[in-house]
Protein backbone atom coordinates (compact mmCIF):
# COMPACT_ATOMS: atom_id res chain seq x y z
CA UNK A 1 0.00 0.00 0.00
CA UNK A 2 2.84 2.22 -0.13
CA UNK A 3 3.65 4.39 -2.98
CA UNK A 4 8.05 3.99 -4.31
CA UNK A 5 10.15 6.42 -4.76
CA UNK A 6 10.46 4.75 -8.08
CA UNK A 7 6.91 4.91 -8.77
CA UNK A 8 7.57 8.97 -8.21
CA UNK A 9 11.13 8.55 -10.98
CA UNK A 10 8.67 7.04 -13.34
CA UNK A 11 6.89 9.98 -13.73
CA UNK A 12 9.86 12.24 -13.87
CA UNK A 13 11.27 10.87 -16.40
CA UNK A 14 8.28 10.62 -18.19
CA UNK A 15 7.73 14.32 -17.80
CA UNK A 16 11.42 14.72 -19.64
CA UNK A 17 10.37 11.70 -22.74
CA UNK A 18 6.67 12.28 -22.59
CA UNK A 19 6.33 10.07 -26.46
CA UNK A 20 5.12 6.79 -27.35
CA UNK A 21 8.21 5.17 -28.24
CA UNK A 22 10.07 5.90 -24.77
CA UNK A 23 7.11 4.52 -23.17
CA UNK A 24 6.76 1.15 -25.24
CA UNK A 25 10.32 0.94 -24.34
CA UNK A 26 9.35 1.73 -20.46
CA UNK A 27 6.11 -0.22 -20.35
CA UNK A 28 6.99 -3.11 -17.55
CA UNK A 29 8.25 0.07 -15.23
CA UNK A 30 4.94 1.77 -15.84
CA UNK A 31 2.91 -1.29 -14.43
CA UNK A 32 4.80 -2.25 -12.11
CA UNK A 33 4.30 1.28 -10.92
CA UNK A 34 0.62 1.11 -11.49
CA UNK A 35 0.24 -1.91 -9.47
CA UNK A 36 1.57 -0.17 -6.52
CA UNK A 37 -0.73 2.83 -6.97
CA UNK A 38 -3.76 0.53 -7.23
CA UNK A 39 -2.90 -0.98 -4.01
CA UNK A 40 -2.49 2.26 -2.49
CA UNK A 41 -5.96 2.99 -3.67
CA UNK A 42 -7.62 0.06 -2.57
CA UNK A 43 -5.88 0.93 1.00
CA UNK A 44 -7.45 4.37 0.66
CA UNK A 45 -10.89 2.78 -0.38
CA UNK A 46 -11.13 0.28 2.37
CA UNK A 47 -10.54 3.17 4.88
CA UNK A 48 -13.55 4.97 3.29
CA UNK A 49 -15.90 2.05 3.05
CA UNK A 50 -16.92 2.06 6.66
CA UNK A 51 -17.58 5.52 6.66
CA UNK A 52 -18.87 6.94 3.93
CA UNK A 53 -21.21 5.19 1.10
CA UNK A 54 -18.66 4.60 -1.90
CA UNK A 55 -19.98 3.38 -5.34
CA UNK A 56 -16.38 2.88 -6.88
CA UNK A 57 -15.32 -0.68 -6.07
CA UNK A 58 -12.25 -1.32 -6.24
CA UNK A 59 -8.69 1.26 -6.16
CA UNK A 60 -8.36 0.12 -9.55
CA UNK A 61 -11.27 1.11 -10.80
CA UNK A 62 -10.44 4.26 -9.16
CA UNK A 63 -7.53 5.41 -11.17
CA UNK A 64 -7.64 7.46 -13.89
CA UNK A 65 -5.62 6.93 -17.46
CA UNK A 66 -2.65 7.93 -17.86
CA UNK A 67 -3.20 8.17 -21.39
CA UNK A 68 -4.31 11.87 -22.57
CA UNK A 69 -7.32 12.72 -25.27
CA UNK A 70 -5.57 15.16 -27.33
CA UNK A 71 -8.00 15.64 -29.79
CA UNK A 72 -9.36 19.34 -28.72
CA UNK A 73 -5.84 19.78 -26.82
CA UNK A 74 -3.21 22.21 -28.16
CA UNK A 75 -1.13 20.11 -25.70
CA UNK A 76 -0.33 17.07 -28.06
CA UNK A 77 1.52 15.62 -25.16
CA UNK A 78 -0.03 11.65 -24.77
CA UNK A 79 0.67 10.83 -21.41
CA UNK A 80 -0.37 12.75 -18.07
CA UNK A 81 2.42 13.27 -15.67
CA UNK A 82 0.57 12.24 -12.81
CA UNK A 83 -1.02 9.21 -10.75
CA UNK A 84 -4.65 10.44 -9.75
CA UNK A 85 -7.71 8.95 -8.96
CA UNK A 86 -11.57 9.21 -7.44
CA UNK A 87 -14.00 7.59 -5.27
CA UNK A 88 -17.18 8.68 -6.37
CA UNK A 89 -20.48 8.42 -3.41
CA UNK A 90 -23.39 6.21 -4.01
CA UNK A 91 -26.83 7.39 -4.81
CA UNK A 92 -28.49 10.81 -5.86
CA UNK A 93 -28.35 11.53 -2.17
CA UNK A 94 -24.92 12.06 -1.81
CA UNK A 95 -22.85 14.77 -3.73
CA UNK A 96 -19.45 15.35 -3.89
CA UNK A 97 -16.29 13.81 -4.98
CA UNK A 98 -13.33 12.38 -3.34
CA UNK A 99 -9.68 13.25 -5.77
CA UNK A 100 -6.29 12.20 -5.36
CA UNK A 101 -3.53 13.73 -7.28
CA UNK A 102 0.35 12.62 -6.99
CA UNK A 103 3.03 13.77 -9.27
CA UNK A 104 7.03 13.69 -8.95
CA UNK A 105 7.71 16.27 -6.59
CA UNK A 106 3.85 16.64 -4.66
CA UNK A 107 0.86 15.94 -4.54
CA UNK A 108 -2.53 17.23 -3.50
CA UNK A 109 -6.11 15.70 -1.91
CA UNK A 110 -9.00 17.53 -3.53
CA UNK A 111 -13.19 17.20 -3.72
CA UNK A 112 -15.87 19.28 -4.43
CA UNK A 113 -18.02 20.39 -7.09
CA UNK A 114 -15.29 21.28 -10.26
CA UNK A 115 -18.17 21.64 -13.12
CA UNK A 116 -21.66 21.93 -11.65
CA UNK A 117 -24.56 22.29 -14.00
CA UNK A 118 -26.60 24.77 -14.37
CA UNK A 119 -28.99 23.61 -12.15
CA UNK A 120 -27.18 22.85 -9.29
CA UNK A 121 -25.11 26.46 -9.58
CA UNK A 122 -28.55 28.36 -9.55
CA UNK A 123 -29.67 25.94 -6.41
CA UNK A 124 -26.04 26.21 -4.71
CA UNK A 125 -26.37 30.49 -4.85
CA UNK A 126 -30.17 30.37 -4.16
CA UNK A 127 -29.29 28.64 -0.44
CA UNK A 128 -26.19 31.07 0.05
CA UNK A 129 -27.62 34.11 -0.99
CA UNK A 130 -31.00 33.17 1.80
CA UNK A 131 -28.32 31.78 4.05
CA UNK A 132 -24.63 32.53 3.98
CA UNK A 133 -23.76 31.78 7.55
CA UNK A 134 -24.12 27.55 6.97
CA UNK A 135 -21.57 27.32 4.57
CA UNK A 136 -19.33 30.21 6.37
CA UNK A 137 -19.41 28.53 9.67
CA UNK A 138 -18.18 25.27 7.89
CA UNK A 139 -15.19 27.03 5.83
CA UNK A 140 -14.26 29.03 9.07
CA UNK A 141 -13.81 25.88 10.97
CA UNK A 142 -10.46 25.54 12.81
CA UNK A 143 -10.46 21.48 11.42
CA UNK A 144 -11.43 23.16 7.97
CA UNK A 145 -9.09 26.03 8.12
CA UNK A 146 -6.48 23.99 9.28
CA UNK A 147 -6.54 21.17 6.77
CA UNK A 148 -8.00 22.85 3.46
CA UNK A 149 -6.96 26.48 4.23
CA UNK A 150 -9.75 28.69 2.20
CA UNK A 151 -12.68 27.28 -0.02
CA UNK A 152 -10.93 27.38 -3.97
CA UNK A 153 -12.24 27.76 -7.46
CA UNK A 154 -12.95 29.33 -10.36
CA UNK A 155 -15.20 32.88 -10.08
CA UNK A 156 -16.76 35.44 -12.24
CA UNK A 157 -15.06 38.69 -12.06
CA UNK A 158 -17.49 41.12 -10.49
CA UNK A 159 -21.13 39.24 -9.51
CA UNK A 160 -22.91 36.10 -11.14
CA UNK A 161 -26.36 37.13 -13.46
CA UNK A 162 -28.85 38.24 -10.69
CA UNK A 163 -27.22 39.17 -7.99
CA UNK A 164 -25.87 42.69 -7.35
CA UNK A 165 -21.85 43.61 -6.67
CA UNK A 166 -22.77 44.39 -3.00
CA UNK A 167 -24.78 41.76 -1.92
CA UNK A 168 -23.25 40.69 1.83
CA UNK A 169 -22.64 37.00 0.72
CA UNK A 170 -20.70 38.07 -3.03
CA UNK A 171 -17.41 36.32 -1.84
CA UNK A 172 -19.56 33.03 -1.81
CA UNK A 173 -21.68 34.08 -4.68
CA UNK A 174 -18.97 34.60 -7.38
CA UNK A 175 -17.62 31.30 -7.43
CA UNK A 176 -18.36 29.13 -10.24
CA UNK A 177 -16.61 25.92 -8.61
CA UNK A 178 -16.39 25.01 -5.45
CA UNK A 179 -13.41 22.77 -3.93
CA UNK A 180 -11.61 22.11 -1.24
CA UNK A 181 -8.02 20.60 -1.60
CA UNK A 182 -4.86 20.31 0.75
CA UNK A 183 -1.23 19.55 -0.65
CA UNK A 184 1.13 17.15 0.16
CA UNK A 185 5.12 17.27 0.03
CA UNK A 186 6.96 13.98 -1.62
CA UNK A 187 8.24 12.90 1.83
CA UNK A 188 4.65 12.66 3.28
CA UNK A 189 3.73 10.63 -0.30
CA UNK A 190 6.49 8.27 0.25
CA UNK A 191 5.27 7.96 3.99
CA UNK A 192 4.14 4.63 4.70
CA UNK A 193 0.89 5.95 5.82
CA UNK A 194 0.20 8.13 3.46
CA UNK A 195 -3.12 6.43 2.50
CA UNK A 196 -3.85 7.01 6.32
CA UNK A 197 -3.46 10.73 6.12
CA UNK A 198 -5.70 10.69 2.36
CA UNK A 199 -8.57 8.98 4.26
CA UNK A 200 -8.20 11.38 6.85
CA UNK A 201 -8.30 14.60 4.57
CA UNK A 202 -11.15 12.91 2.95
CA UNK A 203 -13.04 12.54 5.89
CA UNK A 204 -11.97 15.75 7.15
CA UNK A 205 -14.33 16.85 3.79
CA UNK A 206 -17.49 15.50 5.03
CA UNK A 207 -18.92 18.37 6.73
CA UNK A 208 -18.77 20.18 3.68
CA UNK A 209 -20.32 17.42 1.49
CA UNK A 210 -23.22 16.58 3.90
CA UNK A 211 -23.96 21.20 3.45
CA UNK A 212 -23.90 20.37 -0.40
CA UNK A 213 -26.17 17.38 -0.51
CA UNK A 214 -28.88 18.44 1.46
CA UNK A 215 -28.54 21.60 -0.63
CA UNK A 216 -28.38 19.72 -3.74
CA UNK A 217 -31.00 17.06 -2.79
CA UNK A 218 -33.78 19.48 -1.43
CA UNK A 219 -36.19 22.10 -3.40
CA UNK A 220 -35.78 25.68 -2.11
CA UNK A 221 -38.27 25.09 0.41
CA UNK A 222 -36.27 22.54 1.91
CA UNK A 223 -38.73 19.62 0.64
CA UNK A 224 -36.91 16.37 -0.71
CA UNK A 225 -36.16 15.92 -4.81
CA UNK A 226 -35.32 12.08 -4.08
CA UNK A 227 -37.20 9.41 -2.44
Amino acid sequence: MQIQASDLTFLKELSANNNRDWFKDHKDQYQVAHEHLVTFADAVLAEMQPVDNIETISGKKSMHRIYRDVRFSKNKAPYKQNWSGSLKRASDLLRGGYYFHIEADSAFVGGGFWGPNPADLKRIRTDIARNPEDLRAIISDKTFVDTFGQLEGDQVKTAPKGYKKDHPAIELLRFKQYIIAKKFTKKEVLDPNFYLQVADTFQKMRPFFDYMSEVLTTDENGVPLFE
